[in-house]
């Protein structure tokens, strides 16, 4: 049986593989708001730079503040802000820099605009259920939302629609985040070692 060391050592292995890769690749996690995507992408990065991988993290509410502040929650303005993280992205992609990007992009077509516009495109649909979502929620923003206060709010008043084909799919329900982690890295090896 496998230690966790050779384990490691193995991701570490074929993660060099991933960024084998003409490009580094652009790990997207979405899922509903309060399903664990941003604290799943910022320990996947830090897991991602301790193997050597020159990784940056893209949160989808620090895009917002920082890139799109005057873009609201309209389908049109949902669309624009993922073009502007697929821009980004890009642009680090072609630097080497592999990007871990958190945002809901609650639409296929968002995702599939993201899909055809990076080369290197991993998708991992954090799954966690509506209602776990809504425990979850420190913000409040689920009972503001059914309460009427919020308009357009993902997974209440407007639709999220789940991945049909994600390469990966996690459970932050069911597992924790070191567990998702890992499942994540073992995919991104696999995947590195096929695209190669």
């Amino acid at each position: 049986m496998e230690t966790d060391e050779e384990a490691d050592a193995e991701i570490e292995r074929r993660l060099t593989e991933l960024c084998g890769w003409k490009l580094a690749a652009t790990i997207w996690l979405t899922g509903l708001p309060s399903s664990g995507k941003t604290t799943t992408a910022f320990a996947l990065a830090a897991a991602l730079r301790e193997s050597g991988v020159k990784v940056e993290c893209l949160d989808g509410d620090e895009l917002r503040r920082k890139v799109g502040r005057e873009l609201g929650f309209s389908r049109e303005d949902r669309l624009e802000n993922i073009r502007r993280a697929v821009y980004i992205s890009k642009l680090l992609n072609r630097n080497g820099v592999t990007t871990v990007i958190s945002m809901i992009a609650p639409y296929a077509e968002m995702r599939d605009y993201a899909r055809a516009e990076l080369e290197s495109y991993v998708e991992v649909y954090v799954h966690c259920p509506l209602e776990e979502c809504i425990r979850r929620d420190v913000k409040g923003l689920y009972a503001k939302a059914i309460k009427g206060e919020i308009a357009a709010f993902t997974g209440i008043s407007d639709i999220y629609e789940p991945p049909t084909h994600p390469e990966i799919t996690i459970h932050t329900h069911t597992n924790g985040v070191e567990s998702n982690v890992r499942q994540i890295l073992d995919s991104l090896a696999r995947i590195g070692t096929n695209r190669s």
